[in-house]
């Protein structure tokens, strides 16, 4: 089954993008210099910030839905990612050094599957995911500290 991996608009991060210290933590937001290849995952271009980019941390309400399961926590967002990841049945670099849970939701915001998986293993669980009728979309978090990685859907 063919799967389409998302990353976030960057429309509601841009007006955050060149405040100062202040404004930013006036919103709850903090910037951080990335200082290692790996640590710092763009959930926009759904890629690692590099050694000196600019990124901000900040709290993301990843599961909107008005259910039970209705979710936000800490992502990075690299200060002026403007290209949303969009791709057909590739999973992007960022996830595949991870340990990963991945959600199925069905269209009301309900968990109807979840597991977890070696970033390197996930397209095999999402196939499995995708193949309930139940399942409307997939979110997928690291594990270990919970942060919103990305959306996954049916292509």
């Amino acid at each position: 089954m063919d799967f389409r991996v998302l990353g976030l608009s960057p429309e509601p991060f841009l007006p955050l993008y060149g405040l100062s210290e202040a404004a930013l933590a006036e919103r709850g937001v903090i910037r951080r210099r990335a200082n290692d290849p790996t640590s710092y995952p763009d959930r926009i271009e759904m890629r690692h910030a590099r050694p000196g980019e600019s990124v901000l941390l900040l709290n993301h309400v990843s599961q909107p839905a008005a259910s039970p399961y209705r979710a936000s926590h800490a992502i990075y967002v690299r200060e002026g990612a403007s290209d949303t990841y969009d791709r057909v049945n590739a999973v992007p670099e960022v996830m595949r050094p991870r340990l990963l849970s991945v959600r199925a939701f069905d269209a009301d915001g309900m968990i109807v599957d979840a597991d977890v998986v070696e970033g390197a293993d996930l397209e095999g669980l999402i196939a499995r995911l995708l193949a309930s009728p139940a399942a409307a979309y997939l979110h997928v978090h690291n594990a270990k500290r919970g942060c919103y990685a990305g959306r996954v859907e049916r292509a």
